[in-house]
C-alpha cells in the first residue's frame, strides 16, 4: 500500500480510537482509562511482532519507548479535554497541533513539499484558531481549559509522530512495543504519585480496552506510512482523524457544532484533501 492509502486509513481508525475513548472518559478515571487502553494496545503489538517484518534493536527500542514518552503525555491530556470539553472541538484542535509539529520539523530536516502541500498546512494551522472560537468570535471562556489541553496533547502526539519516524526503518513492530512500555509505566508511576485509583469504573472496560486496541492499529499503520512518505505529508494526512470521530460524535451523541466551529472543521479537512492531492 502506499504511504497514502495507509495514512488514510491511520486517521479513520484513530477518529474511532478517540471516539471510544471519549465515552470512556466521560464515564470512567482519565488515568484509568489511559492505563487500560494502552494495556490494550500492548496486548495487539505483541501479538502483531510476528508478523510485521523487522528486528529488534537498542535503537528501535529506546526511539519507541522516546515516543511513548511523548505519546502518554499526549493521551492524558487529551483525554482530560474529552472528559471536560465537546469531543467535536477537542479532537479537531488536537489535531491540527499535532500536524504543525512534525511538519515544520520535516522541513527543518530538509524536506520540501510542493506549494500546494504547504498550502494544506497553513490552511490546518488557520483551523486551530477557528475551531476555538464560540459563536460570537471570542475564544469560549468556558472551553480554554479542553482547548489548552487539546493543543499541549496536539504537540505531544507530534513528538511521538517523530520520534516513531526517527526509528530504524528496518525495526518492524519494535519501536511500538517500547513506546507502549514506556507510557504505561510513565501513566502508572504518574498515578501512584498523585494517589489516583486505576481502578475502571464498571461497564467501562469494553470501551477502554476497544479503544487501545484501535489506537494501537492506527500506531501500525501509521509506521508503515511514515517509513513510505515524507513525514510532513503524513503526519497532516493522518490529521484527518476528527472527520470520523465528528461523524460519530454527531450521530451518537448528538452534539452540535457553530458556525465558526464547522468552518474551522471544514478548513482543516480541507487542509488534509489538498495534502492528498499534491
Amino acid at each position: 500500500m502506499t504511504a497514502v492509502a495507509l495514512a488514510t486509513a491511520c486517521a479513520v481508525i484513530f477518529g474511532t480510537a478517540d471516539f471510544f475513548g471519549g465515552l470512556a472518559t466521560r464515564r470512567s478515571r482519565v488515568l484509568a482509562v489511559v492505563v487500560l487502553s494502552q494495556l490494550g494496545g500492548l496486548l495487539l503489538i505483541a501479538a502483531l511482532i510476528p508478523f510485521l517484518p523487522g528486528r529488534a534493536s537498542t535503537a528501535a527500542m529506546l526511539w519507541g519507548m522516546a515516543s511513548g514518552v511523548a505519546g502518554a503525555a499526549g493521551i492524558v491530556l487529551f483525554y482530560r479535554g474529552l472528559a471536560t470539553g465537546m469531543m467535536s472541538v477537542v479532537a479537531p484542535t488536537t489535531a491540527a497541533a499535532s500536524m504543525a509539529v512534525p511538519v515544520i520539523f520535516g522541513l527543518v530536516m530538509g524536506e520540501r513539499p510542493s506549494a500546494v502541500a504547504l498550502a494544506g498546512v497553513a490552511l490546518g494551522l488557520l483551523a486551530v484558531v477557528l475551531v476555538s472560537r464560540s459563536p460570537g468570535g471570542a475564544a469560549s471562556g468556558t472551553r480554554l481549559g479542553p482547548i489548552a489541553n487539546a493543543l499541549a496533547s496536539g504537540a505531544g502526539f507530534g513528538g511521538f509522530f517523530i520520534l516513531l519516524k526517527l526509528s530504524p526503518a528496518d525495526a518492524g513492530g519494535w519501536p511500538l512495543l517500547g513506546a507502549r512500555i514506556a507510557s504505561i509505566t510513565l501513566v502508572v508511576l504518574l498515578a501512584f504519585a498523585t494517589r489516583r485509583n486505576l481502578r475502571p469504573i464498571p461497564g467501562t472496560l469494553r470501551v477502554t480496552v476497544a479503544a487501545g486496541v484501535l489506537d494501537m492499529g492506527a500506531n501500525v499503520l501509521y509506521l508503515l506510512a511514515a517509513q513510505r512518505g515524507m513525514l510532513s505529508l503524513v503526519a497532516v494526512l493522518v490529521s484527518l482523524y476528527p472527520a470520523s470521530t465528528l461523524l460519530l460524535a454527531r450521530y451518537v451523541l448528538g452534539e452540535r457544532l457553530s458556525p465558526v466551529q464547522i468552518t474551522g472543521v471544514g478548513f482543516a479537512l480541507g487542509a488534509v484533501a489538498l495534502i492528498a492531492r499534491a
